[in-house]
């Protein structure tokens, strides 16, 4: 690559935008999706809704956007082979919460800022999984219950909200884009919890003037890899340190619950002109998105990664799992709930096989086996636990969780290590290693109180169990064959 290759920068013809959201946790999901469609709705309804970035954890972000002025591209790749590139332009800076707390808070505190989005992951919240309530027995919980200065996104969130409410201003609208069901009730859960704990009255201001849409978000992002960006620069001409990639699709649910506008400026951008979706209720949404996207995803990340698959789109082109995934959607996760209204299941499964299909988006079945223990109960446990309140079998979905199980003690198929990255990994391989036969070792695992509570705990030990076992004597290509 040229050294002299012009580096990517903003247009002339464009100012920089004024700020009116904070965004916690800038990682390639939200930077692919979110802020498309708050550029959208900017470049149609205008308003100052440039957007703040925070990452929480590391300056990675932060150090490949700057001296591009935090300009960025966004690769859609079509199946077809086809790309469309972007450039976004919405991010007015990047801060990295360790470096300076307190720059954070200040701007999160300003009241231009109307609105804090967050994608954290699952294990961003800081919540045991299965009750959704505040994990205070979180050593970052603890810290940030104790120091002024924030660790975690709860933290950030209450402490700004307190620094707001001290000074007589209107709360920001806490709005999250992660993959959690009941997503804007579970961050409100968990911010109550933080804030009755540090302050009672506090709690209560927050309780009454704060507002926590859920929303409902869709788009697959695979992570960029350094080839990506060299090959991104040969085609454009200009070097961009920080680009994303993404699939042509995207949808965005958005409840209409935000905090009253005030000061003479709007509550939110204009994101209906922007395609998103402003409804009542997004329950509906989240269920269909959550069971048929995200929890057909992990299965397939888990049986695949076993069978060898590096990638969704390898996957589902088995036939095996092609017919597994299918299955799934007909037989198990589409009686489990009720669509939106105006929405046929059938043709929802079938354009998300299109998109999983789609080899253009390499998609690792690692990257999405990740922080299973917090992914497991909303994706596939909830499913589960409605089958056997109807009656239903799930011998699908029980044998993902079982592959899930035999994933996290550590070691594949061919005898092979994996790194299993998930905040309780070390517990649950340690589980997996002192057990010795299949029925142990499950039984071991559904002890893990975070994931499974005692009353499903029981109700999988014989499935999960024989699932388990049919894993260990096929291996989870003929596991599936079976099933299907």
């Amino acid at each position: 690559m040229p050294a002299e290759m012009e580096r990517l920068g903003r247009s002339k013809d464009r100012p920089k935008p004024k700020s009116g959201i904070v965004h916690l946790g800038l990682g390639a999901f939200f930077r692919a999706f979110g802020a498309i469609y708050i550029d959208d709705a900017v470049r149609v309804s205008g308003g100052d809704w440039g957007i703040v970035g925070v990452s929480l954890q590391s300056p990675g972000t932060r150090d490949k956007l700057a001296p591009q002025d935090f300009v960025y591209t966004t690769v859609s790749q079509d199946p077809d082979g086809g790309e469309t590139f972007r450039r976004i332009e919405i991010l007015e800076t990047v801060l990295v919460a360790p470096e300076d707390p307190d720059a954070v808070l200040a701007r999160m505190t300003d009241p231009a800022i109307r609105i804090v989005t967050l994608t954290v992951t699952e294990k961003g919240y800081c919540h045991d999984p299965a009750s959704g309530r505040l994990n205070f027995s979180h050593p970052d919980i603890e810290h940030d219950l104790t120091h002024a200065k924030p660790r975690t996104a709860i933290g950030y969130l209450v402490r700004a909200l307190q620094r707001r409410r001290d000074a007589g201003d209107p709360p920001f609208t806490v709005l999250t884009c992660d993959n959690l069901p009941e997503n804007g009730k579970l961050v409100r859960g968990v911010v109550l919890d933080f804030a009755r704990a540090l302050d009672p009255e506090l709690a209560g201001w927050i309780e009454t003037e704060g507002r926590f849409p859920s929303t409902m978000v869709d788009r697959i992002t695979p992570a960029t890899k350094p080839e990506d960006v060299e090959r991104l620069a040969q085609k454009i001409g200009i070097r961009d340190e920080a680009p994303v990639l993404c699939e042509p699709f995207r949808q965005w649910v958005v409840e209409d619950d935000f905090v009253p506008a005030y000061d003479g400026a709007e509550a939110y951008p204009d994101l209906a002109a922007a395609g998103v979706e402003m409804v009542a209720d997004v329950t509906p949404f989240e269920h269909m998105k959550l069971r048929m996207l995200n929890g057909t995803h992990s299965s397939l990340a888990y049986l695949g990664y076993l069978a060898g698959h590096e990638t969704i789109a390898e996957t589902v082109a088995d036939p095996v799992f092609a017919g597994f995934a299918k299955r799934l959607w007909q037989e198990e996760i589409m009686p489990s709930f009720s669509p939106p209204e105006g929405v046929n299941l059938a043709d929802y499964a079938d354009a998300l096989f299109k998109r999983y299909s789609n080899p253009a988006i390499r998609h690792r079945t690692w990257q999405i086996a990740m922080d299973g223990s917090q992914k497991l109960p909303q994706r596939i446990l909830g499913t589960i636990a409605d089958n056997l309140a109807a009656g239903r079998a799930s011998p699908g979905l029980m044998l993902a969780v079982a592959a899930w199980m035999r994933y996290v003690g550590g070691v594949d198929e061919k005898g092979q290590s994996i790194e299993v990255k998930d905040p309780l990994a070390g517990r649950l391989r340690g589980l997996s290693d002192a057990a010795e036969t299949p029925a142990e070792k499950v039984a071991a695992l559904l002890s893990v109180r975070e994931i499974f509570s005692a009353e499903l705990a029981a109700q999988l030990l014989e499935p999960v169990t024989h699932a388990y076992q049919e894993l260990c004597r096929l291996g989870a290509r003929r596991a599936a064959e079976d099933i299907t």
